[in-house]
């Protein structure tokens, strides 16, 4: 693959975390594939069939209010854009895993794997500190079947 494809799939990534930082989830169908996969189950459970990752993420819109993805790197090789992410909001709506509000606040870091196909993201992978996440939000760790419990 070229720089020039190397670039535009870093661009393409750019602008979709732009877009989620801007809170424009209409705008997402201009950087995600129609049947993109995304198999980081963004709210724990969400089935991994295709297209089902722009209803993720605006539940994580609307449970985040102040929801923002920093990107601290990003690097291109063939069909891949990997971005290393610091990502930080406040708990301010309904969330699958708490339906409570806690109004904190969580920082953490995440590393994200995008695979482009004509110049749409067609697959999403991650890694993220959940634990981190989930301590700094208030919200124990899930357990099968169990509620989410707020901690004091």
């Amino acid at each position: 693959m070229d720089t020039l494809s190397l670039t535009a799939n870093k661009r393409v990534v750019t602008a979709f975390l732009a877009a989620l930082n801007d809170r424009r989830p209409a705008d997402l169908p201009a950087y995600m594939a129609p049947d993109v996969v995304d198999h980081n189950k963004i709210i724990h459970g969400e089935a991994d069939e295709p297209g089902a990752a722009f209803d993720g993420f605006q539940r994580q819109l609307d449970a985040f209010g102040s929801l923002e993805m920093v990107s601290e790197e990003l690097i291109a090789e063939d069909d891949r854009v990997v971005a290393r992410l610091t990502v930080r909001g406040v708990h301010t709506g309904a969330h699958p895993r708490m339906p409570e509000p806690t109004l904190r606040a969580f920082e953490v870091e995440q590393i994200w794997v995008f695979t482009l196909v004509h110049g749409r993201i067609a697959e999403i992978r991650a890694v993220s500190d959940r634990l981190g996440m989930f301590s700094q939000l208030g919200w124990d760790w899930p357990e099968a079947g169990a509620p989410a419990v707020i901690r004091n």
